[in-house]
């Protein structure tokens, strides 16, 4: 009765619209009362307990670089450099776009973020270079989820909060399938467009790109670089991308000023607002349930159900591809890891494997209606109708999709580097 009654809670608060911060702040406080000791107190000691933990100092650092570097001029000097090195290819500016992408994600860690500060340069330069409209929106919308795969990744780094895994594997694990996304996609944009003309490769332009950007290329290299060798830590490598990257935007460049550096952390801390709270309530609530035995219930359960692992990595990417459209991808991993990883971990499936499945899972979440983040930002950012957005991703999503099963079948695509 306890479970129906938690049930028809949940159910209620989402039939009357409640957003997410209320439905999990009542469904922890039910348990509470229900399976706990009846205390509401502890639900108000749990939710302090979960914000005190120093891996949560990353999130809104790498965002405020992030911005930080969108409002500068970093994005610009990475975007060109794409773009003079591909620009002999058929379809090269469209690769450009997908490799910028995936440049600004190894930054920002954000998603959206990437989504605006490539697109807002490289959408309409590929419509004023002859590349479709749909081509373009579905480009610029489905290339900015590059920002949650590879690393560093806002979405891992709370994965492994929630699942106490270490996040500089996650990282580690997160690489090969961000290449191959990365990979898959740019490739559709060479076929997809490989009747425009090219440009001869002009060494010059490159020169002077690489050398404007230099100090932009050295971030991700500095980031990354001193996360794999183990010199700092995944929370130290988001102090040092912030501290770097105000650096070179104000005594390099010389684009921002003290003022934008207050803006952007004002614009970051609204942010923060809608997230932590989501983050505390959803670990206050996996603490009861981990308590109560909730996942060990359910991971016998699976363990007695499911035949072998490889038909329960296809049921979690079916469940996940579904809360994908229904739910933001901090809710879905707060809420849905902790209840995973057991029955997962009983199977032999590895966790770290299962990390880089969700959040390749919740990246096209990002894509696909009525919940999809980079939908709603794409619409208005570009000014575009939601249909011709979503019609304008569907071949970027089967492509993730493809590469999705792939990663899921072969363990080592995510593993190799971190064992």
């Amino acid at each position: 009765m306890a479970g129906i009654g938690l049930l028809a809670l949940v159910l209620t608060l989402l039939l009357f619209r409640q957003n997410v911060v209320v439905l999990l702040l009542a469904a922890a406080a039910y348990v509470h009362l229900v399976w706990g000791d009846g205390q509401l107190i502890y639900l108000i000691e749990d939710l302090w307990i979960s914000l005190d933990n120093e891996v949560l100092l990353a999130i809104p650092m790498f965002l405020i670089a992030g911005n930080l570097m969108t409002r500068g001029s970093i994005a610009r000097r990475l975007i060109e450099i794409a773009r003079v090195t591909t620009t002999m290819l058929p379809g090269g500016l469209g690769v450009a776009t997908i490799l910028s992408c995936a440049l600004f994600a190894a930054i920002s860690g954000s998603s959206p973020v990437t989504l605006l500060a490539v697109g807002s340069i490289l959408y309409p330069a590929l419509l004023q270079n002859g590349y479709s409209r749909r081509f373009a929106l579905g480009a610029v919308t489905s290339g900015g989820t590059l920002g949650i795969v590879i690393p560093p990744s806002i979405p891992l780094i709370l994965y492994g909060l929630v699942t106490e895994k270490s996040i500089a594997d996650l990282f580690i694990a997160g690489v090969i399938p961000g290449l191959m996304l990365t990979t898959a996609l740019a490739s559709y944009a060479l076929w997809h467009n490989r009747k425009l003309p090219t440009s001869p490769f002009d060494g010059r332009l490159l020169y002077r790109a690489v050398k404007d950007g230099i100090w932009a290329l050295l971030m991700p290299v500095i980031l990354l670089g001193g996360i794999y060798t183990g010199y700092f830590s995944p929370t130290e490598a988001a102090a040092v991308a912030l501290a770097y990257g105000l650096f070179v935007e104000m005594f390099i460049h010389r684009e921002l000023g003290l003022k934008d550096f207050f803006a952007t952390t004002v614009d970051t801390a609204k942010m923060l607002g809608m997230l932590f709270p989501i983050v505390a309530v959803a670990l206050s609530l996996k603490t009861i349930l981990t308590i109560e035995g909730i996942p060990q219930a359910i991971a016998t359960w699976v363990s007695d159900t499911v035949p072998n692992k490889i038909a329960f990595l296809l049921a979690v990417n079916l469940l996940l591809l579904l809360v994908g459209c229904l739910f933001d991808v901090v809710s879905a991993i707060l809420i849905l890891a902790p209840l995973l990883i057991g029955p997962a971990m009983a199977l032999g499936i590895d966790p770290i494997h299962l990390g880089i499945i969700m959040v390749i899972n919740l990246e096209i979440g990002f894509l696909t209606p009525p919940i999809g983040l980079n939908l709603i930002v794409a619409m208005t950012a570009f000014k575009e109708s939601f249909r011709e957005i979503c019609i304008a991703v569907l071949p970027f999503i089967s492509i993730i999709l493809v590469v999705l099963l792939i990663v899921t079948l072969v363990p080592q695509t995510a593993l190799v580097l971190v064992r």
